[in-house]
């Protein structure tokens, strides 16, 4: 157990260099993610039967990848950020990898920004190719968890994100000091259990939607929970009553209003049942 209490002492973040630029292991495991959650997404297709092609599968998460990374990185400089108008009137600089001639690529990534990206690239998606904007979410619903476990291995071993002080014997230090290996934990709650109960679920649904729905409610309530063991962004603090976080704000944000949408594609669902009576 020592070892892996000091385990960041003898871990290098950086996988190796290419012409002296460093590729971290968080990359690495950002490429990961987006793979495995495509490879599973096409699995899925082909076990399930769905009405989708591998050529419109790939297109699509060409979609919602460019989502995914415009909405991480805006959410981050809105929800997190403490220089949000910089960046919004020099916007050639939310992108820039270099700091002072520094090569140190791109640093702030915010989930619920990159939720809202995917939400509105699906959008433009299922708009232009006529697809149902719901059957895609769903087939989501189920493959991305399964890719957020690699996101969060990712966020350990790059050392950031690091959990609140601790004294459990499974705890890991951090410049000194004993902490929660949070990440791990959100990588457990937030990807692999949501994943294995949307998978067993998925048969058993009865809208289209639902699994996003029920996806959004779950992570909602994992990341509130996984919260009390991450430490709030230093830069932030805690935000409300003197204990809640932004990530615990927004979470509760997106409890809500995945129970009111999973309400309203019912209720519309037994109205259309009642209609073909």
């Amino acid at each position: 157990m020592t070892q892996w209490q000091y385990i960041y002492d003898k871990f290098d973040p950086v996988a190796f260099y290419i012409f002296n630029y460093p590729v971290h292991w968080y990359g690495i495991m950002y490429v990961l993610a987006l793979l495995v959650a495509l490879w599973f997404a096409e699995y899925l297709v082909k076990k399930d039967g769905l009405p989708i092609s591998k050529k419109e599968l790939e297109a699509f998460f060409i979609y919602v990848e460019i989502g995914v990374i415009l909405g991480a990185r805006l959410g981050y400089i809105i929800f997190y950020d403490t220089h949000t108008l910089y960046y919004l009137t020099h916007p050639w600089q939310i992108f820039n990898p270099f700091m002072n001639g520094t090569f140190v690529g791109i640093r702030g990534m915010s989930y619920h920004g990159a939720l809202i990206g995917f939400l509105i690239a699906t959008f433009i998606y299922a708009k232009r190719y006529k697809k149902d904007f719901w059957f895609l979410m769903d087939i989501v619903a189920i493959s991305v968890p399964l890719g957020y476990i690699f996101g969060r291995i990712g966020n350990f071993l790059n050392q950031e994100l690091i959990g609140r002080e601790t004294d459990v014997a499974w705890g890991i230090y951090v410049n000194g000091v004993l902490r929660h290996p949070s990440q791990l934990y959100e990588a457990f709650l937030e990807g692999l259990l949501i994943f294995v109960i949307l998978y067993w679920y998925r048969k058993r649904k009865s809208f289209e939607g639902e699994l996003i729905l029920l996806y959004g409610f779950l992570y909602g309530f994992f990341r509130f929970v996984a919260e009390f063991f991450r430490a709030p962004d230093i830069q932030l603090g805690y935000i409300c009553c003197g204990w809640m976080t932004m990530g615990q704000i927004l979470s509760i944000i997106m409890m809500i209003v995945s129970i009111i949408l999973y309400f309203y594609l019912w209720r519309k669902r037994v109205e259309t049942y009642k209609k073909n009576i």
